[in-house]
């Protein structure tokens, strides 16, 4: 027998190794191999009798106990590599978390003391270590049935015995020491005297482990919902289901949809994965998750730390964990007998890798069901105009749930022109007076604010009012940011900062103005506006630590703060019962963009943060200030008017063959030397439309790129667009094979890409 392996290094190439006799090697094992003078290490991705070589080196040995990834995941990172021109080891590893890579299943070790005759149960099912140790792990110290109590018992060792019998009869010994007071000595006497033993045995990291979990029962349905659930149930019971795309209006009750179809799958034997967008709303998610499911609940997402994530990847693969909730990554987690995939929020640009493999999390959830005839969802108030059209098409099953939860009324949503307002007060306000006095409203009966705006920072620049000089990074082609914490200029793209110059570099003059606005100086000016008011701003900048999100949010779902301001964080899936207003700073921020998404992106953002609003029993106003009222993505959101805004939008799409219609596929070429990009994007240019023009597919010139430098790297772009995803890809890997790049520029490959930037 032969395997084909996959190696940790970046060749994008398969290896044939000969497995020895009485080596168990399985698709998905982790493998030690031989690769040329040194070992390295790879993953099985075929079996076969036979090999094109006469002479094959053996595999050394197989890493851990179980297989790292089934049949269908190795399938699924086949059909990622072809589709999204991507290596299959990079695919690989994207499947795998990177404590879990580099760590295998090796657990944390901890030492337990336990009453003699006890007995140590293994919490989450984890086995103690065998006596006589393991992976140089301290051998297990254990006595048998002891008699009764000793007749003399020194105070230390007395303690020491009311503590664990405190405890349910064992504990960690660093607790039970701290506890205590004593040092090792009396539990080492104690265990020769029989009446104590000691285990090491692996310790599952918690993320839960300080937050309490209280129990919720299903809720009745409403006729919308029940339906969908049985669209839903019916999927569960075929043996070739379709994916459903489930279209929920904000607030309509979408969430326990999919708690009652969790528990349907979990009836049957089977598991679930739950995809939310942002790291943000991973713990509202998971708490209303674990108070229906307990603690068959495991997370995944890159706000845990390495040790948590190894711990939920094992507790996922060996079964204790049957429901997994988690961003992107977490399509891959290897639940067995999957049964369902729900992406919460589907149209949301976060599901978009930006790093090879660029992988669209949706779009692998449903091949993965696909793979495994299992059931997906796409949930959405908004959804993607691509799984629009597919429902539209039939290729999807469509359920729609049109009324929120118990039949309350969607806000009222107003449009405030801000061009009245300037010319009303003669200069450019951040604010309207029909905002501030809605807030202060809310304010005077105790009801909570949320204030949105899409931009971090205090503003979006410093302009010279007398000679136009604008603070640039000089290593990107962007404007810095002034963030009024600490006094820098910062770049949103490179990240590097400076202090802020006292006068204009260009012609000394000490005016500097702010242009543009940001999180930070809204935070500012509603602090002025409202001195008494308790604000909290949650952005990128207040959300460093840890536990921030949580942090924010839970002490704003306790009524400690009575405004929340922040970027798009804020905008979607959240559920504070008493937000009844929502103020839309500067709705034409994502408008003015480069993109043909523009609108699109708009009309998702304002018609998700008004969502936001009137949850509650108390019913709810969305203030949106613009400059381009009459916009029609504005005037859509205004009107909540989804269908509508898809109607004309498609149109325009259709018309330019933008997606749906067809496939975009963005080249980027980088260089330090702007020559060496520039004419190598021109000659793939002149070769793709030499391969794909007669054929019908559209091949742009090669230009700069809309960020024509980031950190002193040059950016040229060609766009294709195609209908058939397989012939664009092809002539690009011919190109490709034809055209050799210098060897400093780069070339990155985004199908379907969602950022044109």
């Amino acid at each position: 027998m032969i395997a084909k392996v996959i190696v940790d290094i970046s060749l994008d190439k398969e290896f044939d190794y000969a497995i020895p006799d009485g080596v168990a090697v399985q698709i998905g094992s982790r493998v030690s191999v031989p690769f040329g003078h040194r070992t390295t290490e790879g993953y099985v991705i075929a079996l076969g009798d036979s090999s094109e070589h006469a002479t094959l080196k053996p595999i050394d040995h197989v890493i851990g106990d179980h297989s790292f990834l089934d049949d269908t995941l190795v399938k699924l990172g086949r059909w990622m590599s072809s589709y999204y021109c991507a290596r299959l080891e990079q695919c690989i590893r994207t499947m795998l978390p990177g404590a879990v890579r580099r760590k295998g299943d090796h657990f944390k070790k901890q030492r337990f003391v336990c009453l003699k005759g006890r007995g140590l149960c293994s919490a989450d099912g984890v086995e103690p270590v065998p006596p006589g140790g393991a992976d140089g792990v301290e051998p297990v110290i254990k006595s048998g049935i002891g008699g009764g109590e000793p007749a003399r018992l020194s105070p230390a060792q007395r303690k020491i015995i009311e503590v664990l019998e405190a405890h349910g009869g064992e504990m960690p010994i660093d607790g039970l020491l701290e506890q205590t007071g004593t040092t090792e000595a009396p539990i080492k006497t104690l265990v020769k005297r029989e009446r104590l033993s000691i285990e090491t045995r692996n310790v599952h990291r918690d993320p839960f482990a300080h937050q309490a979990l209280i129990p919720t029962l299903p809720l009745d349905l409403m006729p919308e919902q029940a339906d969908s659930l049985e669209t839903l149930l019916q999927a569960l019971a075929s043996d070739t289901p379709r994916p459903i795309l489930l279209y929920g209006i904000t607030g309509s009750g979408k969430t326990e949809v999919y708690l009652q179809g969790i528990a349907a799958a979990l009836a049957q034997g089977k598991g679930a994965i739950v995809l939310v967008p942002e790291i943000a709303l991973t713990p509202q998610t998971v708490e209303r998750f674990r108070a229906r499911f307990g603690n068959g609940i495991a997370v995944l997402h890159s706000n845990l730390s390495d040790g948590e994530r190894h711990d939920e990847w094992h507790r996922i693969r060996s079964g204790l964990a049957r429901v997994v909730i988690g961003a992107r990554s977490a399509v891959f987690a290897p639940v067995t007998d999957l049964g369902l995939i729900i992406v919460d929020e589907e149209h949301e640009p976060s599901y978009k890798q930006s790093e090879a493999p660029r992988y669209n999390a949706r779009d692998i959830a449903v091949m993965r069901a696909h793979l495994l005839k299992c059931v997906v969802v796409l949930g959405s108030a908004t959804p993607a105009l691509e799984s629009w059209t597919n429902a539209q098409s039939g290729k999807y099953t469509l359920s729609k749930l049109t009324h929120r939860a118990d039949y309350r009324q969607m806000p009222a949503i107003r449009i405030v022109d801000m061009r009245v307002e300037t010319e009303r007060t003669g200069h450019a306000s951040v604010f309207s007076n029909e905002l501030l006095n809605a807030i202060h409203q809310r304010l005077s009966v105790g009801e909570q604010t949320m204030l949105f705006l899409n931009r971090r920072g205090y503003s979006s620049s410093l302009v010279c009012p007398k000679c136009g000089y604008v603070s640039e990074c000089h290593q990107c082609s962007v404007s810095h940011t002034y963030h009024k914490t600490g006094e820098t200029l910062r770049c949103h793209m490179c990240g590097c900062t400076k202090a802020v110059p006292q006068q204009c570099p260009e012609c000394s003059d000490p005016a500097f103005r702010y242009a543009g606005v940001g999180t930070q100086r809204i935070e500012a000016i509603v602090t002025k506006c409202f001195p008494k008011a308790r604000i909290a701003r949650l952005d990128a900048d207040t959300t460093t630590r840890k536990s921030a999100y949580e942090d924010i949010l839970g002490a704003f779902r306790e009524g400690k703060i009575d405004i929340l301001l922040g970027t798009q964080m804020i905008a979607k899936g959240l559920h504070f019962p008493n937000v009844t207003l929502v103020g839309v700073v500067m709705a034409d921020l994502s408008l003015h963009v480069p993109d043909f998404r523009a609108g699109e992106r708009t009309f998702q953002l304002i018609a998700q943060v008004a969502g936001r609003a009137g949850r509650g029993d108390v019913s709810g106003d969305v203030y949106i200030q613009t400059y381009t009222p009459h916009h029609p993505a504005i005037q859509a959101a205004m009107r909540l008017d989804f269908e509508g805004f898809c109607a004309a939008e498609l149109g325009f799409r259709q018309e330019l063959d933008y997606p749906p219609t067809a496939h975009l596929i963005c080249l980027n070429f980088r260089s330090k030397n702007e020559e060496e990009a520039r004419l190598s994007a021109t000659l793939y240019a002149r070769s793709l439309e030499t391969l794909l023009g007669k054929q019908g597919i559209r091949v742009s010139e090669a230009v700069p790129a809309p960020l024509a430098k980031i950190k002193n790297v040059y950016r040229y772009q060609i766009i294709l667009r195609s209908r058939s995803v397989k012939l664009a890809t092809d002539a690009i890997k011919a190109t490709y094979r034809q055209i050799p790049l210098p060897a400093k520029t780069a070339l990155a490959i985004d199908v379907d890409a969602l950022d044109l930037m």
